[in-house]
């Protein structure tokens, strides 16, 4: 298949600029990949979906505000994006602008934090070692700001972003962008879930640059999602074998949750606790072996996620159920509404 095929119009009020409150006010899609059957929830209406003994992953990644506004000598301003650490410990970046950032530029973001452009890569990418009086990301936690996606168009960051950027039960600092699935659970989701006979268990995976790349070819064939790391426990590994060998529904929460359990079940009958590297692109053709339901928000015309979601559940389906939100004025993105697919 190709990109075009995803491809969707979307009104650009429709993409949701702000959260709603409380966290589980969003509206929800209910998608039944048997009947294909589509209703009009509201996320608080997510428990009475799962089945008794259903086992609900989450991805319990924390986000850290990696956006840093800095200055070169010339007293140009200069907005670097983390993306990754490199084995000799710089870090690609995302700079914006990035055309005058040449190696050996200096970059300085406050008294205790400055920078060099060691390489400049492809995509406004560049490389750049840090000079720290301290811990990177220490001081980083708290000079940054949210890494709010680009199609959240705002000056500034409001103070509710870093708290409503980030799920209730966030705990391992390394994402630099939410699993927005999880964005809309509260503790109260989760008394309901475990009411009504269901579990939960949590796996990590850092939501890299390649959940949200660019697809830049027009034949799926030809794209590659780039490797993101993933943790099991030895505690959801537990949990996620029992429900195989139960015969009970994983349900995964968020497209993260989603590939790291299939990159971690791979062609095997059972799951491994440890680390590993998520290196899945899954396009149509795909066979899901770990996950029986997921919980996702709304994404990008013609992206990966979308890709994904719609190998699940099927192209026609998920293509028809987006024109339908649209339809029915759904908010999109990461802080837009959800869609709950059986």
């Amino acid at each position: 298949m190709r990109i075009s095929d995803f491809q969707f119009e979307l009104p650009e009020k429709l993409i949701a600029q702000s959260p709603l409150e409380p966290r589980d006010a969003s509206r929800m899609l209910a998608v039944n990949r048997g009947s294909g059957v589509k209703r009009d929830l509201r996320f608080k209406d997510f428990p009475s979906l799962l089945r008794d003994g259903d086992l609900v992953v989450l991805n319990d990644t924390k986000v850290f505000p990696a956006r840093l506004i800095g200055q070169t000598r010339s007293g140009a301003r200069i907005e670097v994006f983390l993306v990754e650490e490199v084995a000799d410990g710089s870090w690609v970046v995302l700079a914006r602008p990035g055309k005058r950032l040449a190696p050996g530029k200096a970059i300085r973001f406050d008294e205790r934090l400055s920078g060099e452009v060691v390489e400049k890569l492809e995509d406004g990418k560049v490389r750049v070692r840090f000079d720290v009086a301290g811990d990177l990301l220490n001081i980083v936690q708290e000079i940054g700001r949210t890494p709010l996606p680009p199609y959240i168009k705002r000056a500034e960051e409001i103070d509710s972003d870093r708290d409503r950027y980030q799920t209730v039960y966030a705990k391992s600092r390394g994402a630099i962008a939410a699993p927005t699935a999880g964005l809309h659970f509260t503790p109260e989701t989760f008394a309901t879930i475990e009411e009504l006979g269901a579990q939960v268990c949590q796996v990590t995976l850092h939501v890299g640059y390649g959940t949200f790349e660019p697809v830049r070819v027009e034949e799926l064939a030809d794209h590659r999602v780039s490797a993101e790391r993933f943790e099991i426990s030895p505690d959801a590994a537990e949990q996620l074998n029992c429900a195989r060998r139960d015969g009970r529904r994983i349900v995964a929460i968020g497209t993260t949750t989603t590939r790291s359990l299939e990159s971690a079940l791979g062609d095997s009958n059972s799951f491994a606790a440890g680390s590993d590297v998520a290196n899945l692109t899954i396009t149509p053709g795909f066979r899901f072996r770990a996950v029986g339901a997921m919980l996702t928000n709304f994404h990008l015309p013609k992206s990966s996620l979308l890709v994904l979601v719609s190998t699940f559940a099927g192209h026609e389906l998920i293509m028809s159920a987006y024109r339908e939100a649209v339809e029915k004025r759904y908010r999109f993105y990461s802080y837009g509404d959800c869609m709950f697919i059986e």
